[in-house]
């Protein structure tokens, strides 16, 4: 109990040198490329999270947008290059993972010898809207938008975009309910 409110204070402290217009960053968590970051106010971060940019060009604007009342909880995993943006009010669950590039393409007969650490990089931006939630353990891959309103279910690999107001499950994620405006009510998706 100490021990944890010494860390709670530490990241409070972190939190109001480095992040003035978030609520907590909690430390330990790593944030590479800051400058290519913006985030809006009400940020909160768990424990043990890496947001990294992983472009080398300093011509670039913000390729990581956070916005309003974001929250991500422990270990996630953040990997952008072209852009990732997060709407206002998404919650993120723990152990998720959202990225915008990989390495190589597929297929990728030209590139079969050589090293993974030597293939280009090819990205392709990712928009995660208001009001979002993801799900425990989710993985969010390049090009992929995630409309405002919808629910990614925990171990859902999102390989493309989700319309608004949905609920999305399984590897590869399909939708499998969409809300209806008019019996206001979530119905199944055949």
């Amino acid at each position: 109990m100490v021990v944890e409110k010494v860390r709670l204070f530490f990241s409070l402290l972190f939190t109001k040198i480095y992040f003035p217009n978030a609520k907590i960053v909690r430390f330990p968590s790593v944030f590479r490329g800051r400058k290519f970051f913006k985030f809006g106010k009400g940020f909160v971060t768990g424990y043990n999270c890496r947001i990294d940019v992983v472009s080398n060009e300093d011509t670039l604007q913000h390729v990581i947008i956070f916005g309003e009342n974001v929250q991500i909880n422990d270990n996630v995993h953040i990997a952008a290059g072209k852009k990732i943006q997060l709407g206002n009010n998404v919650l993120i669950a723990s152990r998720v993972f959202i990225t915008d590039h990989n390495h190589g393409s597929f297929p990728f007969e030209s590139e079969i010898n050589t090293p993974i650490s030597d293939r280009k990089l090819s990205f392709d931006a990712v928009n995660i809207e208001d009001n979002v939630w993801l799900g425990e353990g989710v993985i969010v891959l390049p090009g992929v938008t995630i409309g405002k309103n919808s629910i990614i279910g925990a171990g859902t690999i999102v390989t493309k975009s989700i319309p608004e107001n949905s609920i999305a499950v399984g590897n590869p994620a399909r939708v499998i309910k969409e809300f209806c405006f008019i019996s206001n009510s979530w119905r199944d998706v055949l």
